[in-house]
């Protein structure tokens, strides 16, 4: 099999008015809306943290971290917020998210190089983009969302 024919899955949510979407290895589940318990002198775009099942998540939330609107959402489609619990090397986060999506397979060469801005998450953040019937699906290199002194920042925050 060649690097060309190589399909991804991918878990898509919204956030904001955009959807993206990240790869189904990098996350470990998704839980609904619980509370978060703050934390003091926690960077800004970390809501705080949650215990589940024992185990103790910090909470991104990358409206904050990237200035994004939070999406509109109906009542009925409550049940569809939550997070994202991801695995960056070895680390546990909770990523906060408007809306799941589905989990969609996409082929290597669908995916195009991201345009230089899009709508406020800097491409250094972006894998690529892949356009689609509503527009586009943002995918999310998870490894570059945060630099090593902010996860070993926000690693801290767990004990």
């Amino acid at each position: 099999m060649t690097e060309k024919d190589y399909q991804y899955q991918l878990v898509t949510f919204q956030l904001g008015e955009e959807h993206y979407g990240i790869d189904i290895m990098d996350v470990k589940e998704i839980v609904r809306l619980q509370d978060i318990r703050p934390i003091p002198n926690a960077p800004s775009y970390v809501e705080g943290i949650i215990n589940l099942r024992g185990e103790i998540i910090p909470i991104i939330n990358l409206h904050k971290r990237f200035h994004i609107k939070r999406a509109v959402i109906g009542e009925d489609e409550e049940l569809l917020s939550g997070f994202i619990i991801i695995d960056v090397d070895g680390m546990k986060l909770g990523v906060v998210i408007d809306k799941i999506a589905r989990v969609v397979t996409i082929e290597n060469e669908q995916i195009q190089a991201p345009p230089q801005m899009l709508s406020g998450i800097g491409a250094e953040y972006i894998q690529g983009v892949i356009q689609n019937e509503d527009g586009y699906l943002i995918i999310l290199d998870i490894r570059r969302l945060f630099n090593p002194k902010e996860l070993q920042k926000i690693n801290e925050l767990r004990h």
